[in-house]
């Protein structure tokens, strides 16, 4: 058994696609098939259902998955000691972002991190199942970080507060409340919304400030995307409750601040149970730093 046959069974079972996994391993699909079924071979146990559609672990690959993780996950912090015995921060990093990051620039702090650490290989995941997802992929290894939203701070996780931000009732003027600034919760019992599914930290927040008002919300439409959701306000399909930073520049709809305020809270977080690659360290200082920055800031 080699090293990089782990590599492929655990590229494979996160992308449930041989094409997927041999686009993001740069190796070429049929000599991806033939890796996997050697590792088979040798381990005599089928780790794989495939048919036309779509790949997923049998009971022996969901097993053997976890220890696999384990083991590359090793290997990569063995890989890491050694660089930085040289100086050098090296090694992959895996950062999993949710569709809007709100106030933080990970674009900048990306381009400082390769500035710096030109060895360091990127791979961003970005989630459509919300906050929720992104900790489940950290849980299990599939991501060194993620940018998430969260109400309560998991408590096997390592989490570090970015900041908050505001949520305000946007939509088009014609089904806004009009000639009121501030909007109580209280009175949007019978006002149909736009939202996103369960599992994103937006769609948790506003749900456990409705409940604590006492206001029982009408969602009727959900939606995994935020280009597709604001298609969907300018439609006047519904309003929404968001943050400022998910709007465009030039939108065209109407806020009212909401009494009371609900906020949004973005952090970073880390698997406690294993310790970070040296990568992960150093873009979680950029990000910590860069936050501490951006707050220093006088307001505009």
């Amino acid at each position: 058994m080699e090293i990089r046959q782990l590599e492929h069974f655990a590229a494979v079972a996160e992308e449930q696609s041989f094409t997927r996994a041999a686009r993001r391993l740069n190796y070429v699909q049929s000599a991806l098939s033939v890796s996997i079924q050697s590792l088979e071979r040798e381990l005599g146990l089928r780790l794989f259902d495939r048919d036309t559609r779509r790949v997923a672990l049998t009971d022996a690959g969901e097993a053997l998955l976890p220890a696999a993780r384990q083991t590359l996950a090793s290997v990569e912090q063995t890989r890491d000691v050694a660089a930085e015995l040289k100086g050098v921060v090296r090694g992959t990093l895996r950062i999993g972002i949710m569709q809007s990051l709100g106030f933080l620039d990970v674009p900048a702090l990306l381009g400082e991190l390769h500035r710096r650490h030109p060895d360091v290989e990127i791979q961003m995941r970005r989630s459509t199942g919300g906050s929720v997802a992104l900790l489940e992929e950290l849980h299990r290894g599939g991501i060194d970080i993620a940018f998430a939203s969260v109400i309560d701070d998991p408590a096997d996780l390592d989490i570090a507060e970015l900041g908050t931000e505001e949520l305000y009732l946007v939509g088009a003027r014609q089904l806004m409340p009009a000639r009121r600034k501030t909007v109580n919760l209280t009175d949007l019992g019978e006002t149909t919304f736009v939202d996103f599914p369960a599992g994103w930290g937006v769609r948790a927040v506003v749900d456990r400030a409705f409940a604590a008002a006492g206001v029982s919300r009408r969602v009727t439409i959900e939606v995994a995307d935020v280009s597709l959701y604001l298609q969907l306000l300018d439609a006047q399909l519904g309003v929404a409750i968001s943050p400022r930073s998910l709007l465009p520049a030039n939108h065209p709809f109407e806020i009212r601040r909401l009494e009371p305020p609900i906020s949004w809270r973005v952090v970073m977080a880390l698997a406690s149970r294993r310790p970070p690659r040296a990568a992960a360290r150093a873009f979680a200082r950029l990000a910590l730093d860069g936050q501490a920055e951006h707050d220093r800031r006088p307001p505009r």
